[in-house]
């Protein structure tokens, strides 16, 4: 993929397979296809933003609960709820810019991203009250690694 915006629409067009066999017609709207891909492309992305800013969220309001001066599995659950919000926050401002994007980048933030949701979530799993944000967690995590699968 390329870094620019037109990149994604080429990148995109390049995974349609040929609608065209010897002795058929072309199609009479070829970009209809490619626009679809596009659509569901950026729906896509947004679907993966959307998880991470919920994952964000439930994160930093399950480490608010933690509070700093807390015993020594409540403070882990606090630091990985931070970081999970920070790295959740980061990669849905990644997914929201509009400016072209090096695929490879992108890539590496999702993939950042999912491991450190799933991390967090493990940690949630072993508190009591925190069953939603690790719901949350696991949610982002899947959506990154769904995303990233489109990313071919």
């Amino acid at each position: 993929m390329t870094s620019t915006t037109s990149g994604v629409t080429a990148h995109m067009t390049s995974r349609i397979p040929s609608r065209t066999t010897p002795g058929t017609p072309p199609d009479p709207f070829p970009d209809r296809a490619s626009q679809q891909e596009l659509f569901r492309f950026l729906e896509d992305r947004f679907t993966c933003a959307q998880a991470c800013t919920e994952c964000a969220r439930a994160c930093a309001l399950r480490a608010s609960f933690a509070g700093p001066d807390g015993l020594e599995g409540r403070e882990l659950v606090r630091r990985k709820g931070i970081m999970c919000a920070e790295v959740c926050d980061a990669t849905c401002r990644v997914l929201s810019e509009q400016t072209g994007q090096d695929e490879e980048v992108l890539r590496i933030q999702l993939e950042w991203c999912r491991t450190v949701c799933l991390e967090c979530a493990y940690v949630f799993d072993e508190h009591p009250g925190a069953e939603n944000s690790a719901k949350a967690c696991r949610e982002c995590a899947q959506a990154c690694a769904d995303f990233m699968a489109t990313l071919v």
